[in-house]
């Protein structure tokens, strides 16, 4: 017998729509019967590839007496978090704010007009490790509201007015100083782990951000321990078990210190942003390995994320099978199977091994032991040999894991993680000429035009042809950097107006006359207990993030301060000093801080694409790691795109470039060598 759920379309819910739990999805529906009950809410916030989801799904919401208990006692509600982050954003901070910690599940006990008064993440089937049973929570909540209701509604006013309280971002009278940013670089070197990489200890996160922050700084102030800090994080992530040396792309985090065993889910904004940090640190190194690592996460993303329609997924479950990583890991006696041939063998355990010593549960994660190069000189072979063999294996091993039970996917496309993977698509193909990756990101951004926009503002979801309500902050930010991404590998015009018509959705709906912007539309309330503004960068940039860069980038290309750079402006200053305190926290805004501070370069190229000399000219600047530049371009004669290319015109009809800051430019050329020779004294 199926429940309310049963008409949802995201894939979290419906996991849930045949428990005996009578579960309502958010809305009027159950915020209305709670208060007409007078009965208190239980809300439960997860994700389709959330292990822990799972697990309490299975041991509490499957059974038939605690359902029972629920269904007389509560009022039960189940979010998808990754559909409705306002309402996870509100909540997390209630309950971060009553036990210091938060996660997922997401377990909160709200009066019926939605004030939270008790929550955790998962409760267990029985008490252990100090905590208690999940019926022994509803037991006590139940036996309170009968007996201590005036208590419980008191608690849960206190708690609402201390997380209604939003951060301004307005009012800061101090200019943008470069010396934030060397403090910013200084608190990430005394925190950061030499040994193993990153920073943090278990679990540990990739922190794409941070990353990026550094390899910006080592590209713009020739900061040598940041390019260092940046490619050893990488590196040593690469070599890890976080990295699916089988099948490319990463899992969300390590449960340990030194990247060893991941917990298995793959998201999409993950493998988003760790294709642009390996991309741009392989730009600045060239370094091939990190290129490898950026192809091969391309790769996984191409083939196990994307969909029919041209969109792409939300991630891979951690389970498959009833077992978490059950589809990754291995014994040594499998391996032994498939590789068969002695050299590959030897080989491959040297790469991967020793196989003898199991590191998950009785198995084994396989992570990089061995360098090609240190291989090549063990092996007496060059090191294409050793890279030859070692594909020739994975492929095998590919193969035979291709047999197993696969992880489920969830097939939500969201607005805002297919916006930060557009962009690193486009750029991912502009720096490469890869043809995969250029022809996925063309359909990526046609999809999200066609299929998520309704009026010109976005949906947050989409799947089977049906979409969610309408998208927050960050869905409008990511898709308006997306499309500007996919304009800057194309010059098509039709991308750069849609990424400044999402850029007038963030101006005209989502404004905080404190500073900044909220995360919901100015028509998006929905009952919820305050309009939650959200700024912290992980794991995913923020919306303000987002936007912010969005602003400048455009801000750059048309010459609109007025509308576009002083909004963003006014929120960074605000926010340079909490950025330089806690860097990995704020290290999106520590990149905006960086691109505001320049020196902007400005690139135009006229001429028509198909010709040999633009595309010279072209391949002078497309490899290059230039992160405070913003390109533009047109066949000539036109009059689309933006400011920048106004009175730009060909020399003596040929394609012809122009290196520009604040409109200013050199002298144009048709020449590559000078074109590259003038990018090299500007950036």
């Amino acid at each position: 017998m199926s429940n309310r759920l049963a008409d949802a379309t995201s894939p979290y819910l419906l996991q849930h729509a045949h428990n005996p739990v009578d579960w309502f999805p958010w809305g009027p529906e159950a915020l209305g019967k709670a208060a007409s009950e007078n009965k208190p809410i239980f809300l439960s916030i997860g994700y389709a590839s959330c292990h822990w989801c799972h697990v309490m799904a299975h041991e509490s919401f499957e059974d038939a007496e605690i359902a029972e208990f629920m269904n007389k006692h509560f009022i039960s509600i189940k979010v998808d978090r990754e559909e409705r982050p306002d309402i996870d954003s509100v909540y997390m901070d209630a309950v971060v704010a009553m036990t210091g910690q938060g996660g997922w599940p997401m377990s909160v006990f709200l009066t019926p007009g939605g004030e939270p008064f008790f929550g955790g993440t998962y409760f267990p089937p029985s008490p252990m490790h100090g905590m208690p049973s999940f019926k022994q929570v509803l037991s006590s909540v139940a036996r309170a509201w009968e007996s201590d209701r005036q208590r419980l509604v008191t608690a849960g006013t206190e708690l609402s007015g201390r997380i209604g309280v939003s951060l301004p971002l307005a009012g800061s009278d101090d200019d943008l100083s470069s010396a934030i940013l060397d403090r910013a670089a200084d608190k990430l070197f005394q925190s950061y782990d030499w040994t193993h990489g990153g920073w943090g200890g278990a679990p540990k996160f990739p922190q794409p951000q941070v990353i990026e922050f550094l390899l910006q700084r080592a590209a713009v102030s020739r900061d040598k321990l940041a390019r260092d800090m940046a490619s050893h994080a990488l590196r040593r992530m690469a070599s890890g078990g976080i990295y699916d040396h089988i099948g490319g792309g990463f899992a969300r985090y390590a449960v340990d210190a030194h990247w060893t065993v991941p917990h298995f889910e793959k998201m999409l904004y993950d493998n988003a942003q760790l294709i642009s940090a390996y991309l741009h640190a392989w730009q600045l190194t060239q370094d091939a390995e990190l290129l490898a690592v950026a192809q091969g996460t391309v790769d996984f993303v191409l083939r196990e994320l994307r969909l029919p329609d041209g969109g792409f997924a939300s991630s891979l479950d951690a389970d498959s099978d009833g077992e978490e990583g059950s589809f990754y890991v291995w014994d040594r006696k499998e391996l032994e199977e498939i590789v068969t041939d002695p050299e590959h063998w030897r080989l491959f355990a040297r790469a991967y091994g020793p196989f003898e010593q199991p590191n998950f549960e009785g198995r084994y994660v396989l992570r990089r032991q061995t360098s090609n190069a240190d291989l090549a000189s063990e092996m007496s072979l060059p090191p294409e040999k050793i890279e030859d063999m070692l594909d020739e294996t994975r492929a095998r091993v590919f193969e035979a894991r291709s047999r197993r039970v696969r992880p489920a996917l969830d097939d939500k496309v969201l607005a805002a993680w297919n916006g930060m993977l557009l962009q690193a698509l486009a750029q991912f193909a502009r720096a490469t000429g890869d043809e995969q990756a250029a022809d996925a990101s063309l359909q990526l951004a046609q999809f999200l035009r066609n299929r998520m926009l309704d009026g010109g503002r976005p949906r947050r979801a989409w799947r089977t042809g049906e979409t969610s309500q309408f998208g927050f902050l960050e869905d409008s930010a990511a898709l308006g950097l997306g499309w500007l991404a996919q304009y800057e590998y194309d010059f098509d015009p039709e991308w750069f107006d849609l990424a400044k018509a999402q850029a007038d959705v963030v101006l005209n709906h989502f404004v905080d006359l404190k500073g900044g912007f909220f995360d919901t539309a100015d028509d998006q309330a929905d009952q919820l207990l305050v309009r939650p503004k959200s700024v912290q960068d992980s794991p995913t940039p923020s919306g303000n993030t987002m936007a912010i860069q969005l602003l400048l980038r455009l801000a750059a290309l048309t010459g609109d301060s007025q509308r576009y750079a002083l909004p963003a402006l006014e929120g960074l200053r605000a926010m340079q000093d909490n950025a330089a305190r806690h860097p990995t926290a704020f290290a999106g805004w520590l990149s905006a801080i960086g691109f505001a501070l320049g020196p902007q370069l400005q690139l135009a190229f006229i001429g028509f694409k198909p010709e040999a000399d633009y595309q010279r000219l072209r391949s002078v600047a497309d490899p290059l790691y230039l992160p405070l530049a913003v390109m533009a371009g047109r066949d000539a004669p036109s009059d689309k795109g933006p400011a920048l290319l106004d009175e730009r015109a060909p020399i003596q009809g040929k394609p012809t470039a122009y290196v520009c800051r604040e409109f200013s430019c050199k002298k144009p050329t048709a020449n590559p060598v000078e074109f590259a020779t003038q990018l090299q004294e500007n950036s």
